[in-house]
């Protein structure tokens, strides 16, 4: 089996810690380099249920893309609960290791495996990273559909291919038309309106969208949105990161084995829809007088 030390060089070479944002906090988190690895657990969020659940597996490592620590911290006393993920990690010998931007920018990044999961065909990325020659790096991806859908189709192709969660998928635009080329950014991606606008596509897969963003993007095209829940565009990353480490393990003979955590650890828990109120919208079929 390999030592947790081989594994982060391997993790490490998929997504270079320093091409992750000045602000992030990536990396090993806690964790023995020599101690040996055989079952790796990858999430989104490192949370307690997630913690739990590696424990439960008998995981060795876990990775996530979201950071515990993400604006630093002066403790990790068992008393708050990032301490005590912390400390349920080190008493039972589970090493956590964070790929953040650095895995949003990587080829394949969050995005692709976003792309996979709606079955788009992605041309490139949305916001290219100079540093990369090959021009596959960065942002985002800009993607094609194989045939053409009217925004209603395309909405519950979304809604039927990523992970279930209360929030379901919210769509600025008209439903009848026609999303030929699509940008979709995994988590949060209202700052790259001025960028998805420059692309000229027909609609706009990300999540945690804005509403002073949103009427702003929609005064200025006809761009339509696809506002699916954070952790739902991000999940797909764990199954790809789990198969590229598949590939290596089985190059080196590690023999490891990877497990993806399936728990939603989407924060919202149910969602209500709105009822039509007939002061604002008297002149709706079926509405009460």
């Amino acid at each position: 089996m390999p030592r947790l030390s081989e594994v982060i060089a391997a993790l490490d070479a998929l997504w270079p810690p320093s091409r992750a944002e000045e602000w992030d906090a990536v990396g090993t988190v806690c964790g023995d380099p020599d101690a040996e690895v055989s079952r790796v657990l990858f999430a989104v969020d490192p949370v307690q249920e997630i913690v739990d659940e590696a424990v439960k597996l008998g995981a060795d490592l876990l990775v996530t893309h979201h950071p515990l620590y993400l604006r630093g911290t002066t403790t990790v006393a068992a008393g708050t609960f990032k301490g005590r993920a912390v400390h349920t990690l080190i008493k039972n010998d589970i090493a956590l290791h964070v790929a953040h931007t650095n895995a949003d920018t990587a080829d394949p990044g969050v995005s692709d495996a976003l792309a996979g999961a709606l079955d788009l065909r992605v041309t490139g990325p949305l916001v290219p990273d100079p540093s990369d020659p090959a021009g596959r790096r960065g942002l985002g991806r800009l993607c094609e559909l194989d045939r053409p859908e009217t925004l209603r189709e395309f909405t519950a192709r979304v809604a039927a291919w990523l992970q279930p969660t209360a929030q379901g998928i919210r769509v600025a635009g008209d439903p009848d038309a026609m999303i030929r080329r699509v940008a979709v950014s995994g988590g949060s991606g209202d700052s790259l309106f001025a960028q998805v606008r420059a692309a000229d596509v027909d609609a706009y897969v990300t999540s945690d969208l804005r509403h002073h963003p949103v009427s702003e993007a929609r005064e200025q095209s006809p761009l339509a949105l696809v506002d699916a829940a954070h952790w739902a565009t991000e999940w797909p990353w764990c199954e790809q990161a789990a198969a590229q480490l598949d590939a290596i393990s089985e190059r080196n003979g590690w023999g490891l084995r990877t497990h993806v955590s399936r728990t939603a650890t989407d924060p919202w828990t149910a969602h209500a829809p709105s009822v039509t109120s007939p002061s604002i919208s008297p002149s709706l079929p079926g509405a009460p007088n």
